[in-house]
């Protein structure tokens, strides 16, 4: 169970890391996206792809770097739901990918970084 301040560092770099996508020209379809297999942080468009982010933020690299927690388990999850979100919105067809945004927030200004294709759909 996360604590207040997991949650409360969630949430900022959920908010950060839509800025970026923003600015970038991404435009945010949903936020904090439920499925019976977990939560999509945020579903975009970049162009005619529909985009499956994931954002990892850290105050510290004391557990690994924000990249390293989308472990293979973690993708294979983000695989099933966004074959959920798929299936719900009847979006087949439209081409798709999975990007990962990284937070560093500690001393100093936040690092966003986004890393486009990240990884391919994970088995089932």
């Amino acid at each position: 169970m996360p604590t207040p301040h997991q949650l409360g560092l969630g949430k900022r770099g959920e908010e950060l890391a839509c800025r970026e996508l923003r600015r970038q020209g991404y435009a945010i379809v949903a936020r904090r996206y439920r499925t019976r297999y977990g939560e999509i942080d945020i579903v975009a468009m970049d162009g005619g792809v529909l985009v499956f982010v994931e954002v990892k933020t850290r105050s510290s690299e004391r557990f690994g770097t924000p990249l390293a927690a989308v472990t293979p388990v973690k993708q294979r999850r983000l695989t099933r739901m966004a074959l959920d979100y798929l299936a719900r919105s009847r979006t087949a067809g439209v081409p798709c990918r999975f990007d990962v945004v990284s937070v560093a927030v500690g001393e100093g200004r936040p690092v966003v970084e986004v890393v486009t294709n990240a990884f391919g759909a994970a088995g089932r």
